[in-house]
């Protein structure tokens, strides 16, 4: 080949890559459901936040203690 001759471009089939990306999708969110951290049950959840709210209470009766005292 020499400088003088064209080249002509490579013809290349058209392949619809959304068929392929989405079953690849698919199958990453199957294993992102398998393998992700453990969820904390809701039992644990109900428990925080009951002891957050006991904790908020003792220290808004504590402010109002040292309100009157002082």
């Amino acid at each position: 080949m020499t400088t003088a001759q064209p080249v002509h471009p490579v013809e290349v089939p058209l392949v619809v890559p959304s068929v392929r990306a989405s079953a690849l999708a698919a199958f990453q969110l199957v294993e992102d459901a398998r393998y992700r951290p453990e969820r904390r049950p809701r039992n644990e959840r109900r428990r925080l936040l009951a002891q957050r709210a006991v904790a908020d209470r003792k220290a808004a009766l504590e402010v109002e203690r040292e309100l009157r005292l002082g």
